[in-house]
């Protein structure tokens, strides 16, 4: 009976170990370094404590500590076409911040892909969508990913910048008026939620509130957020894109809007397509040359 007791103690404590090693190994780099732009899959904390987000890494040679960006991907409310969608990574986006001196983290947020676990982010239905409560729950995910990273050697405590396409740049919009660190800037990438209404292009679930919504994030807003939108978006048109940036403004947000050229047959797409970063290019490097050296987000 001793010796039974004394197996099962061992065994506990060897569950119990286990566990501890397998927490302390959560998070952090998957696998080796790859091409291009040394790419390694990484594990990094989300918005729910349950779920840890699955993350491409890209950085420049060397040691660092290098700037960082952070890319926010957009979402759908179709349960199988998030559980679909492809870990696509911003390839040519990244490495357009990469060439420019940034580490870049591509988090995938809980409900999504690969990472799975509980869809946080939904709105809700259309005719009566919470635009608020999606957008914040967006930025809760990105805000768990940056600061895992901020707490890396190889990354600089200031100068970070928010990238974000379409929820994801909602998301990044809502993140402006929360206390973040090191935060310089945000770049929004076709902003907004509730595009496509019943799969028709140029339709918006409760537009009104989409701009309601827009004004609420812009207020108490100090960073500086650049808002770009291709000509031939049918998600959120230039028109909208415009009302929607103008709405954010209003309510003491900073913006540089920019419509750009058409990219492709659908220019919702822009953010994740070589040519489209292309486009987008000039736009980019203008945001990224204005940075501040530090900033913080004002505390509410």
């Amino acid at each position: 009976m001793q010796l039974l007791k004394a197996l099962f103690a061992l065994l506990v404590l060897g569950v119990l170990c286990g566990q501890a090693a397998l927490a302390q190994n959560r998070f952090g780099a998957q696998g080796p370094e790859s091409e291009p732009d040394r790419m390694q899959q990484w594990l990094v904390p989300s918005s729910d404590p349950d779920t840890a987000a699955r993350a491409i890494l890209f950085r420049p040679p060397g040691d660092g500590p290098f700037r960082f960006a952070l890319i926010a991907h957009a979402s759908t409310q179709n349960v199988l076409r998030r559980a679909q969608m492809p870990r696509t990574g911003y390839r040519a986006l990244a490495a357009f911040l990469v060439a420019r001196g940034f580490a870049v983290l591509v988090p995938e947020r809980p409900g999504h892909g690969a990472t799975g676990g509980r869809y946080l982010e939904d709105q809700g239905d259309c005719d009566r969508a919470d635009y608020s409560r999606a957008g914040r729950a967006t930025a809760e995910a990105i805000v768990a990913a940056l600061n895992y990273l901020r707490g890396q050697s190889f990354v600089r405590q200031d100068g970070t910048v928010v990238l974000g396409h379409s929820a994801g740049a909602w998301g990044a919009l809502a993140l402006a008026g929360e206390t973040v660190k090191g935060v310089s800037a945000i770049i929004a990438f076709a902003a907004g939620r509730g595009g496509h209404a019943d799969d028709l292009p140029n339709q918006v679930c409760a537009r009104h509130r989409l701009l309601a919504t827009a004004a609420e994030f812009g207020k108490g807003a100090r960073v500086p957020v650049t808002w770009l939108v291709a000509a031939n978006d049918t998600y959120f048109s230039p028109e909208l894109s415009r009302q929607l940036a103008d709405a954010f403004r209003s309510g003491g947000g900073r913006v540089d809007f920019h419509v750009l050229a058409a990219s492709g047959s659908e220019g919702h797409w822009l953010a994740e397509s070589e040519a489209g970063v292309k486009i987008a290019g000039p736009a980019l490097d203008r945001a990224l040359k204005l940075l501040p050296p530090t900033a913080a987000v004002k505390k509410r």
